[in-house]
């Protein structure tokens, strides 16, 4: 009798079954992979927001802070937990990894954390347009568990909330001084 797969694994099973079959899907997921690699990819579109909304520079200067801050934090937190991506003979890794460690993904912790600051800066519901496809992504490609997303996810969302706080206490420390 067959050894079933841990839970886990028979998600990311199902995942790569229902997708991971399909060329174009595996290609996008590729793309989103390189994308979103150290967050550059959202450093990128910071810096192009900075260079043409001149009003607003400060805001595109804190989404590239808040996913850069992210994705530090998620990497800090993967030396400490050492979760190793997944290894078992049924899971096809689909892309390359800079590191052997799964736990939380850095790809869904800096788009989730430029999602909700982007989302904000723009009035645009991006975190719903795109977290989801980045989470499925690293899912689609083998290289991350589902715990390893949602908890990346939940890391990036805590981080755009902390980066806003302090934006906003600055904010009024700055309206307190010129009142006087």
């Amino acid at each position: 009798m067959a050894e079933q797969a841990p839970p886990e694994v028979a998600i990311i099973n199902a995942v790569q079954a229902t997708l991971g079959s399909k060329p174009a899907v595996v290609s996008a997921a590729r793309s989103m992979s390189h994308f979103g690699e150290h967050a550059l990819g959202w450093v990128g579109i910071a810096a192009a927001g900075w260079l043409v909304d001149k009003p607003r520079r400060r805001q595109w200067a804190g989404v590239a802070v808040g996913a850069v801050g992210a994705h530090a934090a998620s990497i800090i937190i993967k030396r400490v937990v050492r979760r190793p991506r997944p290894n078992d003979p049924s899971v096809q890794v689909n892309v390359g990894t800079p590191s052997k460690l799964s736990f939380p993904s850095s790809h869904a912790t800096s788009t989730t954390a430029a999602a909700v600051l982007l989302g904000r800066l723009t009035g645009l519901p991006l975190p719903a347009v795109l977290v989801p496809p980045m989470l499925l992504s690293r899912v689609v490609l083998g290289v991350h568990y589902p715990s390893d997303v949602l908890a990346g996810s939940a890391l990036g969302a805590a981080s755009a909330a902390a980066l806003l706080a302090a934006e906003k206490r600055l904010d009024s420390d700055r309206t307190r001084k010129s009142l006087g």
